[in-house]
Parts: C-alpha cells; sequence; structure tokens
C-alpha cells in the first residue's frame, strides 16, 4: 500500500510541475509583453500610445476580476474545498498595510477620474476608464487577499495557477506603469534643479505628456495633477505588496503542509520604549529634512548646495546608528546557542530573497555615486558627503540583511529544559517531602495552596517566595543543606533567565529602532528627495541620459527595499 502510495504521488506531482512551468512561462510573456508597451510609449514609438497601453493594463485587470469572482464564488459554495492554511502567509499586519496603501490608491484614482474630466475634450476614453477599472479591481482584490491569502489550494490546481501568475503580473505591470509615469515627473522637475546648482552644459529634450488642450476648471486641475504624484508611491507599494502575496499564494498551490500549532505573535508595545522614542525621533527629524529640502532644492545655487549638505550629514548619521544597533544584534545571536528552522517556508524564502534582491538595486547607485567620486575632476564641497553617504548604505543594508534573514530563521524560543522539569520542594510542617504542581501550572498560577509555597513570576523567571511560619530549629538544622541546594539551583535559574530576558529585550528595542528608520529613509526618495538625481556629479562622469536610465531602473528596488525591510522588521519585533 506504501509503494502504491508513493508512486501515485510521484506520478501525480509530474503533471503539476509541468502546470507549474506553463502558467509561469505564461506570465513571464504577459509581462513582456506590457513591459514592451510600457516602453514603447514612454520613447514614443511610432503607433503607439497612452490608450494602446492602459487598454492592454484594463484587459488585464478584467481578466482578473473574472477570475477572483469565480474564486470566491467557487469557495462560498463549496467552503470545505480548501482546508489546508499556510499560517506563515498574509500575516494581519500585512493585510492591514496593503488595506492602508489600497485606501490612497483608491483616492488616487479618483483624482485621475477628476483630472480625465477637466481634460476630457482632449483625452483618449481609456483614460476615464482606466482609473474607473482600476478602483474596482483594488477594491476586490484588497478583498480576496484578505480571505484568501493563507489558502493552499488542492483542487483545479492548473486552472488556478494560470489565475494566480496572470494577477502576480498584472500587478507587476501595474506597479511597472505607476514606476514610470511617477519617474517621468520627476525627471521633468530634475533638469531645472541641475541648472540651478551651474550645471548648464547638461542638456535633454523634456518628455511631457500633459494634453493638449485648456482644463475647464484650472483650479481644480492643478489641485489634481499635482495630488496625483504625491499619491503614487503608495500606489507603486500597493501593487508590489499584492504581487507578493500573490506570489506567495502561487507558490503554495498543491504544498502539502505539517499540521502543528502556530503560535500567534502579537505586536506589544511593551519592552520597546527605548527603540521606539529613538526611532520617532529619527523619524521626525527626517520628515523635517525633506520638507526643508523640496522646499530649498533648485532655488538657488546656494541653497541647493546647503540642501544636500543638510541631506547628506542626516543620512550618515541615520547609517552609522544603525550599523551600530544591526552589530550588536548580530553579536547577541553569535552569544546565543539556538538552532535554525530550516522547514520549507514560500513566504520566509520570498522575503529573503526580496531583501537582498531590491538592495542590489542601491548598491548600484552607491557604487555608481563612489566611482563618479573617484573619477570626477572636479569635486564641489557637497560632493565629498556622498563617499561616506554611499558607503555607508553598502554596509548597512549588508548588515541588515543579515539580522533580518538570520532572525525569520531562527526557531522561536522555547522555555528551558531545566525550567520545564523544574519542581518546587516543600516540607509541609509534620509530613513527609511532597512535590508541587509542574512549571505549567506554576507559570498559568494554578499552584496547589496545600503545598505551603505560593510561586510567582518576575520577568519570565520562576522564584518560589519563602514561606511565612514558624518550624521548629531541628526541622531547620535537617532539612538546611536540602535547602541550600534548592536556593543555589534556583538562583542559578533565575539568573540564566534574566540574561535570555535583557537580551531578548535589546533585540525587541533594536527591531522597534530599525523598523521606524526604514520607514524614515522610505520617505525621501518616495516623496521627490533624491540627491542621485539632484547631485550632478554622477551626471557629469556616467553622461545625463545613461545615469537618468540607471537611477529610473534602481530606484524603484531601492524604494520598495525601505518598504520590505520595514515590514520583515515588523515581523522580528513580534517574533522575538
Amino acid at each position: 500500500m506504501d509503494k502504491a502510495g508513493g508512486s501515485l504521488s510521484a506520478g501525480g506531482s509530474y503533471p503539476q510541475k509541468n502546470a507549474e512551468i506553463l502558467s509561469s512561462q505564461y506570465g513571464i510573456n504577459l509581462f513582456l509583453a506590457g513591459l514592451l508597451l510600457t516602453f514603447a510609449w514612454a520613447v514614443h514609438a511610432v503607433g503607439i500610445s497612452k490608450s494602446h497601453l492602459l487598454s492592454y493594463l484594463i484587459t488585464l485587470m478584467l481578466v482578473q476580476l473574472l477570475w477572483m469572482l469565480w474564486y470566491l464564488f467557487r469557495s462560498c459554495t463549496q467552503r470545505r474545498l480548501i482546508q489546508d492554511k499556510d499560517t506563515h502567509a498574509g500575516a494581519r499586519w500585512l493585510k492591514c498595510g496593503i488595506t492602508l496603501f489600497a485606501v490612497i490608491t483608491l483616492i488616487l484614482d479618483s483624482f485621475k477620474i477628476g483630472y480625465y474630466i477637466d481634460f476630457s475634450n482632449c483625452l483618449s476614453p481609456t483614460e476615464g476608464i482606466f482609473p474607473v477599472t482600476h478602483a474596482a479591481h483594488t477594491i476586490l482584490q484588497v478583498y480576496f487577499l484578505w480571505c484568501h491569502a493563507k489558502d493552499i489550494i488542492q483542487s483545479f490546481k492548473t486552472l488556478e495557477r494560470f489565475g494566480v501568475i496572470h494577477s502576480v503580473f498584472t500587478n507587476l505591470l501595474l506597479w511597472t506603469n505607476g514606476v514610470l509615469t511617477e519617474s517621468k515627473h520627476q525627471l521633468n522637475e530634475h533638469k531645472e534643479r541641475l541648472i540651478t546648482l551651474g550645471f548648464g552644459n547638461i542638456t535633454i529634450v523634456l518628455d511631457d505628456h500633459a494634453p493638449q488642450c485648456n482644463c475647464t476648471t484650472t483650479t481644480l486641475c492643478s489641485i489634481f495633477s499635482q495630488g496625483i504624484y504625491y499619491l503614487y508611491p503608495f500606489n507603486i507599494e500597493y501593487h508590489i505588496l499584492a504581487s507578493t502575496m500573490l506570489y506567495v499564494l502561487w507558490k503554495n498551490i498543491g504544498r502539502k503542509v505539517e499540521h502543528h500549532q502556530q503560535h500567534k505573535t502579537p505586536f506589544k508595545f511593551h519592552g520597546i520604549t527605548v527603540g521606539m522614542i529613538f526611532g520617532l525621533i529619527v523619524l521626525t527629524s527626517t520628515i523635517a529634512i525633506v520638507v526643508v529640502y523640496l522646499i530649498q532644492i533648485g532655488r538657488s545655487k546656494i541653497k541647493s548646495e546647503l540642501a544636500l549638505t543638510m541631506f547628506y550629514l542626516h543620512a550618515i548619521f541615520v547609517l552609522v546608528l544603525m550599523c551600530t544597533a544591526g552589530v550588536i544584534a548580530l553579536l547577541i545571536y553569535r552569544l546565543e546557542d539556538r538552532s535554525l528552522d530550516n522547514s520549507k517556508n514560500p513566504a520566509r524564502k520570498l522575503d529573503a530573497e526580496l531583501l537582498v534582491g531590491t538592495a542590489a538595486g542601491s548598491w548600484l547607485l552607491s557604487w555608481g555615486s563612489i566611482l563618479a567620486i573617484i573619477c570626477a575632476q572636479a569635486h564641489p564641497k557637497y560632493t565629498w558627503y556622498n563617499l561616506p553617504y554611499s558607503i555607508l548604505v553598502i554596509i548597512e543594508k549588508y548588515i541588515q540583511n543579515l539580522f533580518i534573514i538570520e532572525s525569520i530563521h531562527r526557531e522561536q524560543e522555547k522555555v528551558n529544559d531545566d525550567v520545564k522539569t523544574l519542581r518546587i520542594v516543600t516540607v509541609s510542617r509534620g509530613s513527609t517531602l511532597t512535590l508541587t504542581p509542574s512549571y505549567k501550572e506554576i507559570y498559568n498560577g494554578h499552584t496547589s495552596r496545600d503545598a505551603g509555597e505560593l510561586p510567582c513570576l518576575f520577568r519570565g523567571s520562576i522564584c518560589t517566595r519563602e514561606r511565612d511560619g514558624s518550624s521548629g530549629d531541628s526541622e531547620g538544622k535537617s532539612q538546611g543543606d536540602g535547602s541550600g541546594m534548592h536556593s543555589a539551583s534556583e538562583f542559578s535559574l533565575c539568573s540564566r533567565s534574566s540574561v535570555a530576558d535583557n537580551k531578548r529585550r535589546i533585540l525587541k528595542n533594536i527591531a522597534a529602532f530599525l523598523f521606524l528608520c526604514n520607514l524614515s529613509l522610505w520617505i525621501p526618495p518616495a516623496f521627490g528627495c533624491r540627491p542621485e538625481y539632484d547631485n550632478g556629479l554622477e551626471e557629469i562622469v556616467f553622461g545625463f541620459e545613461p545615469w537618468i536610465i540607471v537611477v529610473n531602473l534602481a530606484m524603484p528596488f531601492s524604494i520598495f527595499y525601505r518598504m520590505h525591510s520595514a515590514a520583515s522588521l515588523f515581523e522580528v519585533n513580534c517574533k522575538t
């Protein structure tokens, strides 16, 4: 029977593997076609307009909407169809995060609808249909991810693979479209800033896709056009988060999971006050720096140089703090002897791969800046701050990746075996030795009053109160040696537990501090504070257009890295 079962499982996995390969190739071709269409529109290819790109994206979203509706209908009619759940996928805090980004994305869609109404005389109908379709797509997709992100699909697996991978690459194309649109807007403001810094020899024709007609209401048009670009960073994060959650769902199709109890790890503010305070200080100062930077940059040469110098000094200080915190956390891990969890986990594997993969974007920019500083013939004073900044960016992400990846792979701390087997030996007046209940009962406070001892829990350490009450001198002498042995054992146990608690508290504070620091470092590039654009030195060494292409390709990954690191550090804080 075992052999037969084994042969059937082996034979059954072969077509499923083929389905996985076929669906992945379908998704890649879907993405490449859309990517080429996006590129053709960006470079004004003959015969390709924005309406063609939007029509393609609308079609992809409608197909995904149909698949999600079918999946939801099938799940409602056959509630017992999907039984297994991946407890590591679709964490509640991740769902809350994607919901927040989705709400802001809906505001962005409403701004686009208003923008289309004001310029309806000269805009294609697809520019009005797209935000409406996108809004419906966003609402249904968020509901789908809330209800089914943890599903492990075991029926209609071939069909579901194509449906899920279609959804993954649809979101990636929407992310690409958002990145391109936002980058074009940043590029149009970039040249004006360079001119104020004295780089007048850099010339490029600005790319502008503004409508060729007048707005019906000038005030509203200005609000919509400016507001759209401030909301794009949230739209970009929404789509990349949705694609990663859907990818985990795709990897879980047909997966066999072990049924074991998953411990919930809620987030608690208790014990992380120090990390939160320092992190909030960094967050507040970063917001202030970004506001001043955006106000001063491009006003004059002196103000622009001061804005760049201010940004670099603040970033260097923050990165030094983050490197120090990461090194301390890694040293604590080296002092601990805890095994790693190497079980199959698609969500955890994807997290680690995304950390390293997206970090390569900022590493590319940093090495470009370092090379430009070395090779440039003239060095304005503010450009020298770029050297330690770029070096620290490389080191900080290297250290932080080590800390996060090791943290998510470490097994959750279990109670020490010595504590588990601990029994409190008490002597009742006129009775023989008796054993009190087990550690679990003591921990939960269910101790027997007849034992004469009142155990207490203090910061995770098990201690025992000395029993009040008189006892004979002879009894005290006879039990003296035994009491001394138990006291020494309990003292050693409490000391070890106290040290472990202190380490855990330090790690939680470090994770909380790094979490807020990553949120802080996400804000500047997401809202237009990008010294890689405004420095000007790299454009002289590499050329304007080549460097802008490098920045536009690498910057989205650098921005995503910070948000993904923040999400991973939030999980580390809950798990520690």
